[in-house]
């Protein structure tokens, strides 16, 4: 059995999910298709707005984003890893998200402690995990230090204060 045409190969990946133009060459190349063939149908779907690394950038962040908080190293990480070029990757994740990832820290923080993290060297590490500053990581646990001393003990019923 022949293998159908490139373009038809390309635009199959494109319909399941967007790629990134070097994402898209990679699996082509894999699937035994030449060099010039595959240049030249990334080509043309550039020239017909198919095929976009800015909008699959952008909507790559929005979505990470929409799940759940993520710093922003590892957002230029994932986007650089899977095809975009660090420009378009900077472009996408600055769009989207504050220099100050503090906010995004705080809101991955308060998921994993209701998932049942218990100290703040587990909370650091996944902070660390989910590529947030040091700067944020930091301000995190002092503010979860502070709110820890802060707390008021709770009231026992059984003790009388008399």
């Amino acid at each position: 059995m022949s293998q159908p045409p490139c373009r038809h190969k390309a635009m199959d990946l494109l319909a399941r999910r967007p790629h990134f133009r070097r994402e898209l060459e990679r699996k082509l190349h894999q699937r035994g298709y030449d060099h010039e063939e595959v240049d030249t149908t990334l080509d043309r779907l550039e020239e017909q707005g198919l095929l976009d690394d800015a909008k699959t950038a952008s909507g790559f962040v929005a979505h990470r984003l929409e799940r759940e908080p993520y710093g922003r190293r590892r957002l230029l990480a994932e986007l650089v890893r899977r095809g975009a070029g660090e420009d378009v990757a900077r472009q996408a994740v600055d769009a989207q998200t504050d220099d100050d990832d503090r906010d995004l820290a705080r809101a991955a923080a308060e998921r994993h402690l209701r998932r049942g993290g218990t100290t703040p060297e587990k909370l650091a590490r996944y902070l660390e995990r989910r590529g947030f500053s040091r700067r944020a990581i930091v301000t995190v646990l002092q503010e979860a230090a502070a709110e820890e001393t802060a707390a008021p003990e709770p009231w026992n019923e059984d003790i009388d204060p008399a």
